[in-house]
């Protein structure tokens, strides 16, 4: 044993591993393996190591420096200890494991480290035990990094023997590895033994591709693998079923458990008598045994504890739950799918999941309201939803409000009563009246689209469009599952522009002005214009700046605001209406800064700041001279007040004006006469020379930069193809003092977030104001141009939407996300929703419905936290109980109706209130 290396300080330990980690991190590739750390154990040592509480809870490095205190004092953590991490499986049949647990979250219950980091704190600390994971290719690209921290665990069924094993397996490897392993676990000749996918206990697909990764094959968490052994007597089957590489369900009889008995929806089939199994089937019965008790659980709830049953986390699957639960409480849904609905389950749909994903719901939904609160692990239900929406797959955060609309969609097709759908073709309206175009319109629907979802959820609206040319109207319409509202007052929205003179007049000014929110950029100009005083000579030149350089300017008149970021920075030119030939000089300003690297780091320059934009005549020639001059005055209203006389900073003609208000108009006006003629005669240049050299350098037409601030005045070459002139100013700390520059810096957002943004209103956003939003005519955004029949054309039609048809089941979606380039941000406004008495009478267009339109509340979604790493929960009353309960995952507990109203609330349901009750509400109001 070699003796044991000296003991390092805290600050040596953590400069150890920084550097460790560093270096492993920049050379991670595909393969590479890396540990899990007990967090709690990771967070002992960061204490220690900082020498106070480390301020980072999460997986980061807390590098942070303290006051120092006395390394002896301070005691290390004890040896690694990952046991909270694991568990222990046993089984009959083989020895003891340990599995990870399920519910794991990294940077909560965890954290990976490279190999190299892991062997350092073993030997440091020692313990484990050691769990290692591989480094594979992720993403839709597969070209990102990410460690595969839950294996695929797979359940081996031999058959016809009738034995079970479970398998961890990475989903990168091939098929092939799994068939050698199936082979090794059960002691088979592999020349024998043909694999398939035994998804939902049915043989979906034979698995004879040997290189296809299991990932490219679908397969997912908890699948079933059936592992076939094919003996001499079949031969010509198996050649068959390699040819083919499917088989009908009912071809080998000994492959499947029975071929009758009980059925248990979406599980396995279950024999009452002996097979040629022997009592291995009566095993494989009984694994399902306490599954027979939902076929028979009654609809009736009263005056029993069912519907209080809650769901476990699987990790980041409270999105799921809490819309799974909402569905499940809804009482059509619920009576539908305790009932017997597999005769209308369409397994023909290419359209649907071949009835899995109904099936599994409809299992889910039975053990949910069957007696007894023990909460119910989703993972079969999961698994599959996976298989059919690879997005879901995974232990990430997801919509809540996306995955409902997968649902109720996929829910749709898997049970289409229309097992062909017929083709129809549309008519136009010719004049005929709405109603008889509706119950068309619906009609056509109907006949493709039939099912519990259609009959429960889906209404109708009508689509206007206005072609904004020849005014051609038409008129659809549609079918809707829900209705997803906006949470705005107005259909204005607000931009901050930064304005900028180039004639040396003004200092910078930001406005906020209001425009039209599906507007146009001559909107935007329009309301500046008006805001900034610009005079009848002037336009403005819009442009959106990156990176301290204009990305491009935003000349069309006709560029949808829609397509302006929030988090975009605009900047606005002022500019004389000029002739022809004419370009921009575009000013970028620079200042040094240190290479990264440290503090030896070399010094170069970089961009900051805004851009300045002058206009230039190109008629004759642009000299060096003429630049220095026409940045002079570009800079003039950044000049500090102590060097407004400064011989060497501004002419004496400059310095007068700036110190005798009544000659500023003239000074302007010469000013504009400088930089719009781009060649100054006599009185220009000397006045030129009189000023000060400031350090710019021109990019001529051959892209080289020339310096501006030596030499005598001399003609420049420029690109005669290129709309603008490239001139670079370098500041440097003694030109700097001359100058103001905070002007130039912390260009505003267009819309910045946050509280300073929200304006005090006094009453709270009505439901009612979202959907008179919704149904409000709007013109197209350019993304969505409507092609006008009568024109021949695109066009960017108006659009006006009204409710006509309503469902038994109104879903609404409150749009609290939004998403920028380089942003997502959520809306916490508060929305208030009626519970009861939700009056949508006024808002149907079809007017020969008498009947009144009231719905009331009976569940919704919460979102509470931001995007992506918040918490989802749903309040639902239970209509037997009349009572209002909370439910999150697992957790279930009785609420009041007055706190189910908060700003989490997200995806809202409505029941229609039955004719008989509406009277009633009429008769009180």
């Amino acid at each position: 044993m070699t003796e044991a290396s000296p003991k390092l300080t805290p600050e040596e330990e953590k400069l150890t591993i920084r550097d460790i980690t560093v270096s492993a991190e920049a050379q991670t590739k595909e393969g590479d393996t890396f540990y899990l750390l007990n967090q709690r154990w990771w967070q002992e040592w960061l204490e220690y190591v900082n020498q106070s509480p480390a301020t980072n809870t999460n997986n980061g490095f807390s590098f942070d420096h303290h006051d120092s205190v006395d390394s002896s004092s301070l005691k290390g953590p004890s040896s690694i200890d990952n046991s909270d991490l694991l568990y222990e499986v046993t089984s009959d049949k083989s020895t003891p494991r340990t599995e990870l647990h399920e519910t794991l979250v990294e940077g909560t219950d965890f954290i990976l480290l490279p190999q190299e980091v892991w062997n350092q704190f073993c030997a440091w600390y020692g313990g484990g035990p050691p769990v290692a994971r591989k480094v594979i290719n992720s993403g839709v690209s597969k070209t990102e990094l990410s460690v595969e921290v839950y294996p695929l665990r797979l359940q081996l069924h031999l058959m016809p023997k009738g034995d079970r094993a479970t398998t961890r397996i990475s989903k990168k490897e091939t098929i092939g590895e799994l068939h050698k392993r199936a082979c090794e676990i059960f002691d088979l000749n592999p020349d024998q033994v043909y694999i398939w996918d035994y998804f939902s206990h049915r043989k979906h697909a034979l698995m004879n591709d040997m290189e296809k990764t299991l990932d490219d094959a679908n397969i997912q968490m908890d699948q079933d693998i059936l592992v076939e052994v094919i003996d001499n007597n079949v031969g010509s089957i198996t050649s068959s079923l390699r040819e083919n590489g499917t088989a009908d369900n009912g071809t080998l009889a000994f492959v499947e458990p029975s071929q009758s008995g009980f059925s248990i929806a979406g599980g396995l089939s279950a024999s009452k008598g002996s097979s040629r199994n022997g009592g291995s089937l009566q095993n494989l019965g009984s694994v399902r045994e306490t599954d027979k008790t939902y076929g028979s659980i009654g609809v009736s709830t009263r005056g029993s504890s069912c519907g209080l049953t809650g769901l476990l986390n699987l990790g980041n699957t409270c999105f799921m739950n809490s819309a799974i639960q909402c569905l499940v409480h809804t009482p059509e849904f619920a009576r539908y799918f305790r009932e017997d609905y597999y005769q209308e389950i369409n397994r023909q749909n290419p359209l649907g999941m071949v009835g899995e994903l109904a099936l599994a719901f409809g299992e889910l939904l039975r053990k949910l309201w069957a007696p007894g609160r023990t909460p119910v692990a989703p993972r079969p239900f999961k698994a599959k939803l996976a298989r059919f929406a690879p997005q879901f797959s995974g232990y990430n955060q997801h919509d809540s409000q996306e995955l409902l609309a997968f649902l109720l969609d996929g829910l749709h097709e898997d049970l289409n009563r229309v097992k062909h759908k017929p083709y129809i073709k549309s008519k136009d309206a010719d004049g005929r009246p709405d109603e008889e175009i509706a119950d068309e319109y619906w009609a056509n629907h109907i006949a493709r689209n039939d099912s519990i979802i259609v009959d429960v959820c889906q209404g109708q609206y009508k689509s206007t469009l206005v072609c904004p040319v020849c005014n051609k109207i038409s008129v659809t319409f549609d079918p809707f599952m829900y209705l997803s509202l906006p949470l705005q007052f107005t259909s204005n929205r607000s931009m901050t522009v930064t304005v900028f003179t180039c004639d040396g007049s003004a200092p910078p000014a930001a406005y906020t002005v209001a425009v039209p929110k599906q507007g146009r950029c001559r909107d935007l100009i329009q309301a500046l214009a008006i805001a900034c005083s610009l005079k009848h000579n002037e336009k403005l030149l819009l442009a959106e700046i990156r990176g301290h350089n204009i990305y491009q300017y935003l000349e069309d008149p006709l560029i949808s605001l829609a397509s302006i970021r929030d988090d975009d920075h605009l900047a606005a030119y002022k500019i004389p209406k000029l002739v022809k030939n004419t370009k921009f000089l575009q000013l970028i300003h620079r200042r040094e800064e240190r290479e990264t690297g440290g503090a030896q780091g070399a010094m170069s320059w970089k961009p900051y700041g805004t851009p300045l934009v002058s206009s230039i005549l190109c008629e004759d020639v642009i000299t060096s001279d003429d630049i220095q001059s026409i940045v002079h005055t570009l800079l003039l209203p950044m000049l500090r007040a102590e060097n407004v006389g400064h011989p060497s900073l501004t002419s004496s003609r400059t310095s007068v004006a700036a110190s005798d208000s009544s000659r500023a108009a003239g000074l302007t006006e010469e000013c504009t006469e400088t930089y719009v003629s781009g060649r100054h005669g006599n009185g220009g240049s000397s006045r030129a020379r009189n000023l000060q050299k400031l350090p710019l350098v021109f990019v001529d037409e051959n892209n080289v930069c020339i310096d501006l601030s030596v030499g005598e005045d001399k003609a420049l070459k420029y690109s005669s193809s290129s709309p603008s002139i490239l001139v670079f100013i370098d500041w440097s700390k003694k030109l700097l003092k001359n100058y103001d520059t905070h002007y130039l810096e912390n260009l505003p957002e267009v819309s910045r977030y946050g509280p300073t943004a929200k304006k005090a209103r006094t009453e709270p956003l009505s439901l009612y104001t979202c959907l008179e939003s919704f149904l409000r005519e709007e013109p197209l955004v350019p993304e969505d141009m409507w092609y006008c029949p009568r024109c021949k054309e695109r066009r960017q039609a108006s659009k006006k939407l009204d409710l006509w048809r309503l469902p038994e089941v109104l879903v609404i979606h409150l749009k609290r996300f939004s998403y920028s380039r380089s942003m997502k941000h959520k809306l916490e406004t508060f929305v208030n929703f009626p519970i009861h008495d939700f009056d949508l009478t006024n808002y149907v267009a079809n007017k020969n419905n008498s009947q009144r339109q009231l719905y009331e509340l009976y569940a919704l979604t919460n979102h509470y936290g931001g995007m992506g790493s918040g918490h989802y929960t749903a309040h639902i009353k239970l209509l037997d109980e009349n009572r209002w309960y909370n439910f999150d995952d697992s957790h279930i507990s009785p609420i009041n109706e007055e706190d189910v109203k908060s700003a989490a609330a997200y995806v809202l349901f409505y029941r229609r209130v039955k004719a008989d009750k509406a009277i009633l509400s009429i008769g009180a109001s």
